[in-house]
């Protein structure tokens, strides 16, 4: 482990973290989401089996669920090599990819893309929600998911040597299923060997991250190195984000290009705006978590992508960080992104 400390691990190797630039903590390059498919309302079926057309694309931005074909990422490399080359373009320089075992990982098609376009790319390792889990996974004890997780690390995932860089995101629904709460032990174990962050899909209730930050630190996890993520989606009222930002997590804002009027896997959620998304970030920077954030868009879905008028891996880059600087997140402050890379580099080194 020595030669890896304070180390970046990429699919094309270990980088000094000097070296990431702006980075964008969750996203994913490739990957299948049909595992939580949603049906279309009724009467939209025909919409849905032909959604890529104009006159269908609002449609498609409020249902993105409930098309097989939009949840095949892993269809579109070209489409996301070519937004890989703009996201370098206008600055950006690394991507955390947070496909796991359970969502068609593609570890050298990660590879590949790094080769192609410049752009650092490290990979997740574990495994995503429970319903994604085979009934070998689930009958795993602590100790075989861990050996796991620290091989796909240090000696390569999937049958390549290509390692992965982060673990996560572990993925956890609501309530924790016994499977998904072995991973996390799992997860724990694993990075107290190895000393690598963590990444972390939340439930989708507010109870959900404390929980598992709950069943992290028993496990013996560092929660100073773990990142939070879907907090836009999770933590609505500024009380409990601030109760929360208190047990020392990462503190991750990575749905932004997603607006949507109904959240199809809880409709109790209202899907916040990508300005009430900065309004929150600002509170965070007001009451000094500013170092403790981070943000991506967690695109995984086909219509997000520019290819099909989505907003693509250089929104944040190209619009957020303007509007973060007339919401009043200055430079001095360290608003998320414009120092990012700073942030980055404490977050994922090994």
């Amino acid at each position: 482990m020595s030669a890896l400390s304070g180390k970046v691990q990429t699919v094309l190797g270990l980088l000094d973290p000097d070296q990431l630039g702006r980075t964008m903590t969750h996203e994913h390059l490739t990957m299948s989401f049909e595992c939580c498919y949603f049906s279309p309302p009724p009467g939209d079926e025909a919409v849905a089996e032909n959604p890529f057309q104009m006159q269908h694309m609002h449609w498609l931005r409020q249902n993105p669920y409930s098309c097989h074909e939009n949840l095949l990422l892993q269809q579109e490399t070209s489409a996301v090599r070519e937004e890989l080359l703009a996201y370098r373009k206008a600055g950006g320089g690394t991507i955390v990819e947070n496909t796991t075992t359970g969502i068609d990982r593609d570890l050298p098609t990660l590879r590949q893309l790094a080769k192609d376009t410049g752009v650092h790319i490290i990979a997740g390792a574990g495994y995503y929600v429970d319903c994604t889990h085979t009934e070998a996974t689930k009958k795993m004890s602590v100790e075989k998911l861990t050996d796991i997780i620290v091989s796909e690390v240090l000696h390569g995932a999937d049958g390549t040597d290509i390692r992965c860089g982060v673990i996560g995101e572990i993925g956890t629904g609501w309530p924790i299923t016994e499977s998904e709460a072995k991973v996390l032990r799992a997860t724990a174990h694993a990075q107290a060997q190895l000393g690598c962050p963590v990444i972390i899909h939340p439930g989708r209730n507010a109870a959900a991250p404390a929980e598992v930050v709950r069943i992290l630190q028993e496990a013996g996890g560092d929660i100073s190195k773990t990142v939070m993520s879907h907090l836009d989606r999770t933590l609505f009222e500024d009380g409990e984000l601030l109760e929360f930002a208190k047990l020392g997590s990462y503190l991750e804002y990575d749905l932004f290009g997603t607006e949507m009027l109904n959240y199809p896997y809880n409709l109790d959620i209202d899907m916040p705006s990508d300005c009430q998304r900065v309004k929150a970030l600002a509170l965070l920077v007001k009451e000094g978590y500013e170092d403790k954030v981070v943000i991506a868009h967690d695109i995984h879905t086909k219509n997000r992508l520019t290819k099909y008028g989505g907003h693509g891996y250089s929104h944040i880059l190209k619009n957020i960080v303007p509007k973060m600087l007339m919401r009043g997140i200055s430079q001095h402050q360290r608003p998320p992104v414009l120092q990012q890379e700073l942030r980055a580099k404490h977050v994922i080194s090994l």
